[in-house]
């Protein structure tokens, strides 16, 4: 009777805790927070310019919170926008994102998408997240809308990085990009998007959806000066202080989200990886990682981060 006893205290102290557990990961996975980052890239004597990195929104439309958080980030008027995929978890997503990033499709802006941008999600086991990838990508699934948010995107005048070079001039200052698309499903073409960076170009900035490391690799050998990228949630189900489990991708996960470096070919770039707004819409927890975007404030080369 003892025995049994102990082992039902056990039970219940454990099925307590996992209840605490699941309650406490749905309320974080709702506490979107805005980080503000230094990254010192700028020209000598420029003046600073702040960039809004977005990243994995994962939108439905009822999530109105979300929705009205994004709507927010108007007020910090930055000066660029740099959008790293994943922004659809719905098939009438596309006109709610528009509305909540309102005049911030006046700001130039550029874009890449991600995997859940193309393909709905579907209800997957969590645990496989932390083993080992497959290989396997669910593409036999209903496509979602991109190439209206494409469209949303490009008409307002940001520019689609998809396996393409650009440039673009921002209160003076000459921005060169490269971006690929995901690589997550292997769609990057880096073939397309190789060589040298622009070495006119004032600032020359990398942009990828997954921070994959042959990605990573060539954006640093060609020369670009800093890599944005997202798709890793940051680990989304971290240990205590944010030392994330696994990235879904082959980064390490010391690097899964925040501001790093990465070396390459003799080279070093500055490497940001957004730990995006959203889950997918089947199991929205977070642990030791919310949700977030980041203010970059560029400030000249060998300005000290902040």
């Amino acid at each position: 009777m003892r025995l049994a006893s102990v082992i039902g205290a056990t039970l219940g102290t454990g099925l307590a805790a996992g209840a605490a557990m699941t309650t406490y990961a749905l309320w974080e996975a709702r506490q979107y927070t805005l980080r503000h980052v230094g990254l010192p890239v700028l020209p000598e004597g420029a003046d600073p310019l702040r960039v809004l990195h977005l990243s994995d929104m994962h939108v439905v439309p009822s999530q109105h919170k979300k929705l009205d958080w994004i709507a927010s980030l108007a007020a910090l008027k930055p000066d660029l926008v740099v959008d790293t995929g994943d922004n659809l978890a719905h098939q009438r997503a596309v006109p709610a994102i528009v509305n909540a990033l309102g005049t911030l499709l006046d700001v130039p802006g550029v874009f890449v998408h991600g995997s859940n941008d193309y393909y709905e999600p579907r209800l997957r086991n969590p645990i496989g997240y932390l083993l080992p990838d497959n290989g396997k990508r669910r593409t036999n699934v209903p496509e979602l809308p991109w190439r209206d948010l494409s469209a949303s995107f490009t008409k307002s005048g940001w520019l689609d990085l998809t396996n393409t070079r650009s440039s673009l001039t921002v209160k003076g200052i000459e921005f060169a990009f490269a971006g690929v698309d995901d690589p997550h499903l292997r769609l990057d073409d880096l073939s397309a998007v190789a060589g040298p960076a622009d070495p006119a170009a004032d600032v020359r900035l990398g942009v990828a959806h997954a921070p994959y490391l042959r990605v990573l690799d060539q954006f640093t050998a060609d020369g670009y000066d800093a890599i944005l990228a997202g798709h890793t949630h940051g680990g989304q189900v971290c240990l205590p202080g944010g030392r994330a489990l696994a990235t879904n991708c082959d980064i390490d996960p010391a690097r899964a989200r925040g501001l790093h470096t990465h070396t390459h070919g003799g080279r070093q770039a500055w490497l940001h990886v957004s730990a995006g707004l959203g889950t997918s819409p089947y199991t929205r927890i977070r642990i030791a990682c919310r949700p977030e975007a980041t203010l970059l404030t560029l400030t000249p080369r060998g300005a000290s981060r902040r």
